[in-house]
């Protein structure tokens, strides 16, 4: 028994490195030029997934059915529209936006660097290089949400053909999803890396990487809508 939630906890990191999630997130940190702050999105992006599929999974379980197929296959539609909008926003601020980056130090002595747009500026305005810090990110744990309803179904499965009990199965899926928040934060950490270096150094090739995670991210959404509709 304790080898199976063992089990949950390491598929639990192995499926926040799906295609989606990897998507998902990667748009959502093209904007943030440091790791803490993209490993920041990777963890609430976890927790967002966690909460729902635990929520979906333990009614579920506790009311011993399975969750209709229509309803599982909209939520995965609607993952891929949401993912086709993450897309096209980040090529949105791409295309849009004339971005350079900048570096800036606070009171205590902590060193930023921040990406900033002068489009439409006909002169440098110092006041907009003033940054809000420590805001939670509310759209990251919405798109958690999202990603949680809609891989519950294949989750909750799993879960009813593996235990007998449904409180093991609760404790399934919990470790299930802190398993996913440890794997999203820990290649939240990989996808900063490229983000933070170019930001520093190279703009054209930070513009570079989000151009490329803005066509990802909206090709695969685009790939998901069809093939749910098709």
């Amino acid at each position: 028994m304790l080898s199976l939630l063992l089990l949950g906890f390491l598929i639990g990191m192995r499926h926040a490195l799906e295609a989606d999630h990897l998507a998902a997130v990667a748009s959502i940190s093209s904007r943030e030029t440091s790791i803490r702050a993209t490993v920041r999105h990777g963890a609430v992006w976890g927790l967002g997934h966690t909460t729902t599929l635990f929520l979906f999974g333990s009614v579920v379980l506790w009311m011993d059915t399975v969750m209709p197929q229509d309803l599982a296959d909209g939520l995965e539609l609607a993952v891929g529209v949401m993912l086709i909008l993450l897309g096209l926003d980040v090529l949105r601020r791409v295309i849009r936006d004339r971005i350079h980056f900048h570096a800036h130090r606070h009171a205590d002595g902590t060193a930023h660097f921040h990406a900033h747009s002068h489009a439409g500026e006909t002169g440098h305005d110092p006041d907009r290089h003033a940054h809000e810090h420590g805001d939670f990110p509310w759209r990251t744990l919405f798109i958690g949400f999202m990603h949680g309803m809609a891989g519950s179904a294949a989750l909750i499965l799993l879960t009813l053909q593996s235990l007998d009990s449904a409180w093991l199965g609760m404790l399934y899926m919990l470790l299930f999803g802190i398993g996913s928040i440890a794997g999203m934060a820990a290649v939240s950490s990989v996808i900063a890396l490229p983000l933070t270096a170019s930001a520093r150094r190279l703009t054209w090739l930070h513009n570079g990487l989000q151009l490329a995670i803005g066509l990802f991210t909206t090709g695969l959404g685009g790939w998901i809508v069809l093939r749910m509709t098709a």
